[in-house]
């Protein structure tokens, strides 16, 4: 089994010690699980708006069509701008943002529906 290089300083000199890999280089320590955590960190989905711009979390998007709100007489206008949203990489439908909409609180949005800001 190959080791990994060194997350910090990429020297190839890893090796283990128990649990924990250790660079002799510049004496970082780490597991394989956070090096695992590291990989699979790099392997989410990119979420991209109704144009196709890159979403971030904290990024600000405004509303592209009126959205329907479920127990509310009014609808989400085309124009209202929402300020820091979080993505929700795990969304098991295709609601992948949560936000705060003034007016309306919190909810989950898609972002089919939106442009970044």
């Amino acid at each position: 089994m190959s080791l990994p290089n060194c997350p910090k300083c990429d020297s190839e000199y890893t090796y283990e010690d128990g649990a924990l890999l250790i660079c002799p280089m510049c004496a970082h320590e780490w597991t394989l699980a956070e090096e695992k955590a590291a990989e699979s960190a790099d392997e989410l989905p990119v979420i991209r708006d109704a144009v196709g711009n890159e979403l971030q979390d904290g990024d600000a998007v405004t509303v592209i069509k009126d959205l329907k709100v479920k127990g509310s007489s009014t609808p989400i206008k085309v124009g209202t701008k929402v300020k820091s949203i979080r993505l929700l990489h795990d969304a098991p439908d295709d609601h992948d943002i949560d936000c705060k909409v003034d007016g309306f609180g919190a909810m989950k949005l898609k972002s089919s529906v939106v442009k970044k800001a």
